[in-house]
């Protein structure tokens, strides 16, 4: 045993132990705690690799290719935790090894490596050491466990995500679009069972907002295809609910409006958890919306050609049109610049070259 100043010892220890409990609550914030949580730790890793793509996405020339390598983003973030967290442990138990007289700073680094994977090819005397020691290696097992349950738990999630996405495509076409859906709804299913995908639709955005919140890190998943985004989807969903209800002269669908709201407050809630700066109450015309009177005009103009009730009242429909997308629009917009999503009418569209 080597011993040391006793307030120096404190001192190394204090700080040691603070290391250790600082990552302990980036890891519990990360896989245990069922609601969101900001974690300084994450965003400085996450941080740190998205500089590194920054970067490489300089030498991508087109969509595609920028699209295949963000793509390793969130993944390879997710997967630096681990190590960092490790790293972060080991440091804080070789300092507390450091002020208990363990031996020198490399044994103490020794002792702690050895303890936190369960090596055990280093050990000390005291009785204090030998509690610190194996506290580090049930932390080393806990962390590998919550790991290997934490990311089926995360591919699950991923999977009822992508799977309304894609059902959207058939019925949306791709880039999925409004207008488009309520075409095909029109020819195939009849604008009287919109009520039954409304429904679906509230029940996805549910989900995604208690997934996307405690799981941060599958906002940044990106979709199998590079043209399908679950941001663009969530997009041309509300904006085909909103013109059946401000638009359309069919029966007055309350779970359109139920998905819609679902539709916005999920987008709000992901959209403060990255804490993006948006109007928390918008109103229109106090509040424009990033879509204009032309290109709505021009869509009922569509919808009329193509045989759908469309409402004589055009004044009174772009009012109403409006009045709903005023609450997505500028937390759509700014998803869609965070997730760097593909090009679709109404959403990412309207995002500056």
């Amino acid at each position: 045993m080597v011993t040391m100043n006793p307030f120096l010892s404190a001192l190394v220890f204090i700080a040691g132990l603070i290391v250790v409990l600082l990552t302990l609550f980036s890891a519990v914030s990360t896989f245990v705690l069922p609601r969101a949580a900001r974690s300084w730790l994450n965003r400085v890793v996450f941080g740190f690799v998205w500089r590194i793509f920054e970067v490489l996405l300089h030498f991508a020339k087109t969509y595609r290719r920028r699209d295949a390598i963000v793509a390793y983003y969130a993944p390879i973030g997710l997967m630096l935790l681990v190590p960092t967290w490790y790293a972060l442990i080991a440091v804080g138990f070789t300092a507390m090894y450091w002020s208990l007289g363990a031996g020198d700073l490399q044994t103490a680094f020794r002792l702690s490596g050895s303890s936190l994977f369960t090596l055990g090819f280093a050990s000390a005397e005291g009785l204090m050491v030998a509690v610190l020691e194996f506290i580090e290696a049930m932390l080393g097992l806990i962390l590998v466990a919550l790991l290997i349950s934490y990311l089926p738990t995360m591919y699950a999630a991923f999977s009822r995500r992508e799977q309304v996405v894609n059902m959207l495509d058939v019925r949306a076409g791709n880039p999925p679009s409004a207008v488009e859906m309520l075409l095909r709804f029109h020819r195939i299913h009849g604008l009287d069972s919109l009520g039954d995908y409304w429904r679906t639709w509230e029940a996805w955005f549910a989900d995604i907002e208690e997934s996307h919140t405690t799981l941060p890190a599958l906002v940044f998943f990106r979709s199998p295809r590079a043209e399908n985004s679950w941001v663009t989807a969530s997009g041309a969903m509300l904006d085909a609910a909103s013109i059946a209800l401000s638009s359309l002269n069919i029966p007055y669908e309350a779970s359109a409006a139920l998905c819609i709201r679902a539709g916005f407050l999920c987008m709000r809630r992901i959209a403060n958890y990255f804490e993006l700066s948006y109007a928390r109450d918008p109103h229109f015309p106090a509040d424009p919306i990033s879509v204009t009177r032309a290109e709505f005009d021009s869509v009922l103009d569509q919808l009329a050609a193509a045989g759908l009730p469309v409402k004589e009242d055009r004044e009174q429909a772009w009012r109403d049109f409006a009045g709903w997308r005023v609450n997505y629009d500028a937390v759509l917009l700014l998803l869609c610049d965070m997730v760097m999503a593909p090009i679709a009418p109404w959403s990412s569209d309207r995002l500056p070259a």
